[in-house]
């Protein structure tokens, strides 16, 4: 299972990437809170048919979560609400590809966390395509910010300041999940992913419907109002979700965050495709350098 990461991570960019288009549509329905809700009320009872169906249908022995792995699960949950929310709030202020390309600079991120937190440090190839990948990144973000407009407008400065927000916390998140399954007691890859992705969206669904409860409950009544709109996005979540986990287990989590960089090409696509934003130059030297750094990550 050496290689698995790899194509596991890929799809996961991928349906990340129809996720966030679909859920970029639903903020003139929906506030970014209640968008960011959709994902862990339709994903959490979909994590647990995931587990019923190993445990009843391939017979598996499921691990049972413990406290240090529900801690740094809370911490993954919570960061990564945080993380999303700013995200679709950043796609108020600048166009799709501004909004997820700030945002990717948690890859660097989570590689210095990987070393602080967890002492899993890369090779030199490894930090090769870490960095390929965020010079490409700055590369996008500056020719999407002089596209937009200069440093001086306040909606280039909010769309940086909450993208790179966004980044330290999605960072934050990569390190936690991971931190979360290593500390399960038992279970091969796949059985930790599960039982991971089942916990922390479990307490993801808790928090959000708390929150929303007190601060705008009728965003809850929207969401499921919404069903046709708002299912999908679910369902696209947790199985994206369900990707980047798996991908986190067999592997180093910063690896995993810059090879899922490749959901930039795909977020580039989408926004030609699907919302006709015209990309610049510098844009398009960003992606290529992105996708550079993805094939040295499969090469390495």
């Amino acid at each position: 299972m050496a290689d698995l990461w790899i194509p596991v991570t890929i799809a996961a960019a991928f349906l990340q990437c129809l996720r966030t288009a679909l859920q970029k549509r639903l903020t003139k329905s929906l506030s970014a809170e209640g968008a960011n809700f959709i994902r862990y009320v339709y994903g959490f009872p979909i994590a647990i048919l995931l587990l019923v169906l190993l445990s009843n249908g391939f017979g598996r022995d499921l691990p049972m979560p413990n406290a240090a792995s529900l801690s740094y699960g809370a911490i993954g949950g919570l960061t990564q609400i945080a993380a999303t929310s700013l995200l679709i709030r950043a796609f108020t202020y600048r166009s799709f590809v501004v909004g997820t390309t700030y945002s990717k600079t948690e890859t660097i991120q989570a590689a210095l966390l990987a070393v602080l937190i967890l002492g899993e440090h890369l090779d030199f190839w490894g930090w090769g395509a870490i960095m390929i990948g965020f010079i490409g990144i700055v590369v996008m973000s500056r020719a999407a910010a002089a596209g937009a407009g200069s440093w001086a407008d306040e909606g280039t400065r909010k769309a940086a300041l909450v993208g790179l927000g966004s980044g330290t916390l999605f960072g934050i998140c990569a390190v936690a999940i991971r931190a979360s399954a290593l500390a399960l007691p038992e279970g091969n890859e796949l059985e930790r992913a599960a039982v991971t992705l089942a916990s922390i969206t479990a307490m993801q669904a808790a928090m959000m419907a708390v929150y929303l409860l007190l601060r705008d409950p009728k965003q809850i009544a929207e969401v499921f109002r919404l069903w046709p709109r708002t299912f999908p996005v679910g369902l696209l979540s947790v199985a994206g979700s369900c990707g980047w986990f798996f991908g986190m287990t067999l592997e180093n989590a910063a690896l995993v965050r810059a090879l899922g960089q490749v959901e930039l090409v795909f977020t580039y696509l989408a926004s030609h495709l699907i919302f006709r934003e015209r990309a610049t130059a510098g844009e398009t030297l960003g992606i290529l350098l992105v996708a550079g750094s993805v094939v040295l990550l499969i090469l390495r």
